[in-house]
């Protein structure tokens, strides 16, 4: 088994908006979790969140910056208890706005499957929180 989360979401704002969402350590944080992430290949930059000690989980991904094509693609790699993966962003203008594609690859054998499964709904939750931070009420 090897499953891959992919999730996309459609915003009113410009590729270069939801860009400095993605790579914006204060605004990241805002709607997926603390951060110190930096936009630079090779750039090392942990997440931080609730630990959960019963998944061997102690609350910080590690984080690396792999790719970045500049408001159109940024991949780092997602490590956190016994999840050893990348995440991909894709970002593609359209009429509307801009088409935000998350691809989280890497959830391998019957060990992660329960990730996958809490995951892939958070993802789409996390979506969600970044659709109100960029258009609220």
């Amino acid at each position: 088994m090897n499953k891959t989360i992919k999730h996309q979401f459609e915003f009113p704002q410009s590729t270069e908006v939801v860009w400095e969402y993605l790579t914006n350590a204060e605004l990241l944080a805002q709607w997926l979790m603390p951060n110190d992430i930096k936009p630079i290949v090779g750039h090392k930059f942990q997440f931080q969140s609730r630990p959960m000690p019963k998944f061997g989980f102690d609350g910080i991904v590690h984080c690396e910056i792999l790719e970045i094509i500049d408001y159109k693609k940024l991949v780092y790699s997602w490590k956190g208890g016994m999840l050893d993966s990348v995440v991909v962003w894709t970002i593609l203008p359209t009429d509307k706005g801009t088409l935000l594609t998350l691809e989280h690859k890497g959830f391998k054998g019957i060990k992660n499957l329960l990730p996958y499964i809490i995951m892939k709904k958070g993802w789409a939750k996390i979506g969600k929180t970044l659709f109100k931070q960029l258009n609220p009420a």
